[in-house]
């Protein structure tokens, strides 16, 4: 008998090179986790992180008294605390934007900022070619927004719809954040978001990007919410899910939000980036008419889509130690997705029963993340990806919750599967790395499985190996409270076990950062000065006071340049330096809600009548200026249209609103100009005895463009 081959990084890696890719970088908020630090440990503890609602909780979110004391209403959801919160100002949003901006759009830019940031990046000088691929669910949102008169009245149509329909949630990030490579918004109900990070892969693959960003969202309302449940439906009795459990009985609602950063391995390990897991492969395919109906899944595509990814991979689906399924602890759901998984190890020579390879006696596990945070809907598989990368980076396979034996008509005694229900430690395989593959089913029929495999092991630049040197490591927020939680954070991070070394902490804060207004810096030596001086920033006391010895001199004036709001040529860093991944902007925006159907009844009214002439007209128009630029109080003297925040799109809107509320037809060019709000108005007024049909010509220019 032939010993195991053992594990080669250097030579696998360097096989792989020519399909695999990396993922470089990661940001998520789910249920009970602002962060993914707070992710993992939910995870890896086994807590299960849906909320039930008190009655008085839901009343208080505009839930129907009725409905809430119903025998069948389960107060219970995977929730999304602090889901209206949003940075605005810093995505160049207004606050009348701001407000209309779809919940889902804010949180997706914000993880698409902070994923990069992960990834080492400055988001807002990302590598060029970036591509996005994202999507999202139906929110009440949306449709509050489209059936409100007062509000299209308000901004128009046409910003309603660009702000809130789930189609522009790829093209926002690309805008906001410069990203020139494909931008596409992707629908696949509940295989979105790993559909998105197929497409991807693809993409990248093709060449028709060079780093793509890929997830999903899906925040159907911001309030506290249960749901009915409904016997033979999918929605659980209990307000728990329990995948592959005696006690399945369907699954849960939640909401949350996940963005992965993808580049080729070859271009990430030459580019010194934070390889978090390799993606070796990934398929998708469509159930098609071999199903019992539109809604129910199919056991023949699911097993394609596993058995085509690992294809992709170059390797056989035994191959892997873990499976992330899709597992919403449906009767039938979880029968099929078990069958197809089977049919696949089956179809690769485990046959039924069998062990994983190299003999280790031991089942390929199983779970579901479902059980933990509830079903995401577009967001359920991006949340499994992203589990399945933890569980790789730090060796330890993260528990199924609510189980407590195998449902008696599954047959996993029968299958080459184990449902992982406790923590354990993810031993190193006999050969190769530790791999795992991830599903996620829409309904529809769409299919996605991934297969991953942990990162290869890579030499980092050590404090121990690298002379002693001081650093200067720079920081900057919008503000000083989120000045403050980001030292802390990092100070945290660079006292946590396996914290990067200095030289890369620097590096990565001196390059792939945004620089912002509020600003402070800190010298080290080491990772543990620098996390003690952080600390002190962090508390508000001086990190600055201790660092007065001759050969800082230089870099304590960068620092003071950097303070002053400078443009800082900061010196290269050590010889192997290279990104890592660090902690992200500590967002904290303000409250932004978000509308709700429930307060539709109140806004059955139509616009202002026409104000009268003269003063009362010039205020009148100020006052609707005011109001489609968010401003809460008077525009200052030498504020303009475009400093206020003004675009094209809005213009457009002014130009209608103008006609229809004040007769006042106004040329379009006129927003272009660059005048004051006050001077806007006046000319405003000025242009009701002259006015040409500047809307109707600037429809016409569109057109023929």
């Amino acid at each position: 008998m032939t010993e195991p081959a053992t594990w080669d990084p250097a030579a696998d890696a360097e096989s792989a090179l020519d399909s695999a890719l990396a993922v470089v970088g990661m940001s998520g908020r789910f249920p009970g986790a602002p962060d993914l630090d707070a992710y993992w440990t939910n995870l890896r503890d086994g807590v299960c992180s849906i909320a039930d609602f008190t009655e008085a909780e839901l009343l208080a979110d505009g839930a129907e008294p009725s409905e809430v004391r119903g025998p069948d209403h389960v107060p219970a959801k995977g929730y999304l605390a602090d889901a209206d919160r949003f940075d605005a100002e810093l995505f160049g949003f207004h606050r009348t934007e701001a407000a209309a901006l779809d919940p889902q759009h804010r949180l997706l830019l914000q993880t698409a900022w902070a994923a990069l940031e992960d990834a080492g990046h400055d988001p807002l000088a990302a590598p060029t070619r970036t591509g996005v691929y994202v999507g999202g669910s139906p929110t009440e949102h949306m449709l509050a927004a489209h059936t409100d008169r007062r509000l299209a009245a308000s901004i128009g149509a046409m910003q309603i719809r660009t702000l809130t329909d789930r189609e522009f949630l790829a093209p926002w990030i690309s805008y906001r954040l410069g990203l020139e490579g494909p931008s596409l918004t992707v629908q696949t109900a509940c295989s979105t978001s790993l559909t998105a990070v197929h497409l991807a892969a693809q993409a990248l693959l093709l060449g028709e990007c060079d780093t793509a960003l890929a997830g999903g969202v899906s925040v159907d309302t911001v309030r506290k919410q249960g749901y009915v449940h409904y016997e033979g439906g999918i929605f659980s009795s209990d307000g728990r899910c329990r995948p592959f459990d005696e006690r399945a009985g369907g699954t849960v609602p939640g909401s949350g939000v996940g963005v992965v950063v993808l580049r080729r391995l070859a271009d990430a390990l030459a580019d010194g980036d934070p390889i978090r897991a390799v993606l070796r492969g990934s398929a998708l395919t469509n159930d098609g008419a071999t199903k019992v109906g539109f809604t129910a899944p199919g056991v023949e595509q699911q097993t394609a889509a596993i058995v085509e990814a690992w294809s992709a991979a170059g390797l056989a689906p035994s191959a892997a130690q873990y499976v992330e399924t899709h597992g919403t602890a449906t009767e039938l759901g979880d029968r099929i997705e078990l069958a197809a998984a089977t049919e696949a190890f089956r179809g690769d020579g485990q046959g039924v029963g069998a062990e994983t390879p190299a003999g280790t006696g031991t089942r390929i596990g199983i779970g579901s993340v479902k059980s933990n945070i509830g079903h995401l809907d577009a967001a359920a598989g991006v949340a499994s990806l992203i589990k399945a990368v933890l569980m790789l980076e730090h060796a330890t396979l993260a528990p199924t919750v609510n189980v407590t034996g195998p449902h008696p008509e599954l047959g996993l005694d029968a299958s080459p599967f184990r449902v992982v229900d406790r923590a354990a430690p993810w031993p190193s395989p006999a050969a190769g790395p530790r791999r795992a593959g991830v599903s996620s089913l829409g309904i529809g029929g769409t299919n996605v499985h991934v297969v991953l495999e942990e990162a290869p092991p890579r030499p980092g630049t050590t404090d121990a190996a690298a002379p002693r040197r001081t650093e200067i490591l720079p920081l900057s927020a919008r503000t000083e409270s989120a000045l403050a939680a980001l030292a802390g954070r990092l100070a945290t991070a660079l006292r946590a076990p396996g914290a990067p070394s200095l030289a890369d902490t620097a590096h990565t804060l001196r390059t792939g950062r945004t620089p912002m207004d509020v600003r402070a810096y800190v010298l080290a030596s080491d990772t543990e000065e620098a996390a003690e001086r952080l600390t002190a920033l962090a508390e508000g006391r001086s990190p600055y006071a201790a660092q007065g010895s001759p050969d800082e001199a230089g870099l304590r004036g960068l620092g003071e340049l950097w303070l002053k709001g400078g443009t800082v040529l900061w010196p290269a860093g050590p010889a192997g330096a290279r990104r890592v991944s660090l902690p992200t902007y500590p967002f904290a925006g303000e409250s932004f809600g978000a509308l709700t159907l429930a307060r539709r009844t109140e806004d059955a009214q139509d616009a202002p009548a026409p104000a009268a002439p003269g003063d009362d007209l010039t205020r009148a128009v100020s006052e609707l200026l005011a109001e489609a630029l968010g401003l809460e109080g008077p525009a200052g003297p030498e504020t303009t249209y475009f400093a206020a925040g003004g675009d094209s799109l809005t213009a457009v809107h002014l130009v209608g609103r103008l006609r229809d509320d004040f007769g006042i037809d106004v040329p379009i060019t006129l927003f272009l100009e660059e005048l004051t709000l006050h001077e806007l108005a006046d000319r405003i007024v000025e242009s009701k005895e002259t006015g040409e049909d500047s809307l109707d010509a600037l429809l016409s220019e569109f057109e023929a463009e």
